[in-house]
């Protein structure tokens, strides 16, 4: 009985590594600034928010500095109070001028700067949201909105640093709205006699049930082998019959 407990123990195990490993573990990962939504439509609006989540285990985020990029200024960008923090705005003098509903504007904001009060920040094991409006959004492929962090130590993260595509991610990166053509816009239709792109659902479909059908496949295997196991266990215990 002993040996029989062991085997089905040890094909139970086998069986939960190789699904933990089939169907994989994800780690935490690295904690950084980021704007969520991460995507947006050149030329509209929107509302976003600058995540912020604390790194340090013994000091609180005092302090969260976001520059908006030069190369593509926004002529309306707008702050959501925030309990317990205060918002300061730079602006820069553009040229040319931006457009907004028929209005020419010589001026465009350049940074967003947010100070927590006195005793107040965010917290180790915690994180924090900061919602802004922006538009209309530039004619641009992607804003890259470089952020300072500064603790209550007085060390500050730099999230700074430009991803680039098929690269590694950076150490410090900064957030990066990606911001797509207006559907009808000349930037946003097929080149001509370009093959039509397949349905990305359908790639994901396909993909996700040939995934499940290998695992189940497996599952099924190692349940044999366990019930092997088990059998083979068996025979050994049972007595070979006298002639």
């Amino acid at each position: 009985m002993i040996r029989i407990r062991r085997s089905v123990s040890a094909a139970a195990l086998t069986l939960a590594a190789v699904t933990a490993t089939v169907l994989g573990f994800t780690g935490p990962a690295a904690a950084h600034v980021t704007v969520n939504p991460k995507e947006a439509t050149q030329g509209g609006y929107g509302r976003f928010a600058i995540r912020v989540p604390n790194e340090s285990d013994t000091a609180s985020t005092v302090k969260i500095e976001v520059n908006l990029p030069e190369n593509a200024p926004v002529g309306s960008v707008s702050t959501m109070p925030v309990p317990g923090w205060t918002v300061a705005v730079e602006k820069r003098k553009v040229d040319p001028p931006i457009e907004v509903h028929g209005s020419q504007l010589t001026e465009a904001v350049s940074k967003l700067t947010w100070t927590a009060a006195a005793g107040g920040g965010v917290k180790p094991g915690e994180f924090q949201e900061f919602p802004i409006s922006l538009g209309p959004l530039p004619q641009v492929d992607k804003m890259v909105l470089k952020t300072l962090q500064t603790y209550s130590d007085g060390n500050v993260s730099r999230w700074i640093e430009e991803p680039t595509p098929g690269a590694e991610e950076p150490e410090n990166p900064a957030p990066v709205l990606t911001l797509t053509a207006a559907a009808g816009s000349p930037s946003a239709a097929p080149a001509a006699g370009a093959p039509a792109a397949k349905d990305d659902d359908d790639d994901d479909d396909s993909g996700s049930i040939a995934v499940v059908l290998g695992v189940v496949g497996l599952l099924a295997g190692l349940g044999g082998l366990a019930l092997g196991g088990l059998a083979f266990a068996r025979t050994r215990r049972e007595p070979t019959p006298k002639s």
